[in-house]
């Protein structure tokens, strides 16, 4: 089957959302890709770590324990935890001000160690997110899940979300769509299904202004059983759902 139009995704996602001016309003804004490279790499580490925690594990909880958290690994600082022996990281996986998980506690330093060679190389992890071609976002999400650990699947792709890497995700309603107009059918990881969607994301950004970010979300609208009547709080629930 061959790739549907954008304006055909577009007119369906407005049809079910209440029209026009309330898709806009669920698309929300492009994030601004250049106050990325002010982020500090400390930050990174930081969101990183929040999803692999999140992952398969109760958000608000994580949330709640955060603090702690940045309290316990020097706020992310890369220098003092790459400094920290096995003990220490094995001693602070049992404190109960923390979420005791010493797999994936132990992330923390091998996600730092990626990072610091990235420095090593010349310029901060922040610039080499900053730069990579959103038209091969894959790639990025390739490279986390390689040099980095449990940043795989769509915890790599959920931080990059969250600290303004325009991306888009793979979300239920989005495989959805993608099986249903047969262009994939393999695994949703598998690299034939991860190019197909690269590319289909590729083609409809060539016939509109929309960011990876809106253009995932739009998919989203237009798939699946998520009609609404459009209120206020309905529109910003939704939006900061996808």
């Amino acid at each position: 089957m061959s790739l549907e139009s954008f304006d055909n995704l577009y007119h369906r996602a407005a049809a079910r959302k209440g029209g026009a001016k309330a898709l806009t309003l669920l698309l929300g804004q492009a994030q601004d890709e250049q106050e990325f490279a002010s982020i500090g790499d400390d930050r990174i580490l930081s969101a990183f770590t929040k999803k692999i925690f999140q992952s398969g594990f109760v958000w608000r909880v994580v949330e709640n324990k955060w603090p702690n958290f940045e309290e316990s690994f020097f706020n992310f600082n890369i220098q003092k935890i790459l400094m920290m022996p096995e003990e220490m990281l094995e001693k602070k996986a049992q404190d109960p001000k923390i979420i005791r998980n010493y797999n994936k506690v132990k992330t923390i330093k091998a996600n730092a160690q990626m990072m610091f060679e990235q420095q090593q190389n010349g310029g901060s992890f922040a610039e080499l997110i900053v730069n990579w071609p959103n038209n091969d976002i894959i790639g990025l999400w390739a490279y986390l899940k390689k040099n980095g650990q449990r940043l795989g699947g769509n915890t790599g792709p959920y931080a990059l979300r969250a600290l303004g890497k325009d991306t888009f995700l793979l979300t239920r309603d989005i495989e959805a769509y993608f099986r249903a107009h047969d262009i994939i059918s393999g695994g949703i990881q598998s690299k034939t299904s991860l190019s197909a969607i690269q590319q289909s994301f590729n083609a409809w950004q060539q016939e509109c202004d929309l960011s990876l970010s809106q253009l995932s979300r739009l998919v989203a609208f237009a798939t699946g059983d998520n009609h609404i009547h459009i209120e206020s709080t309905q529109i910003q629930l939704e939006t900061q759902n996808e």
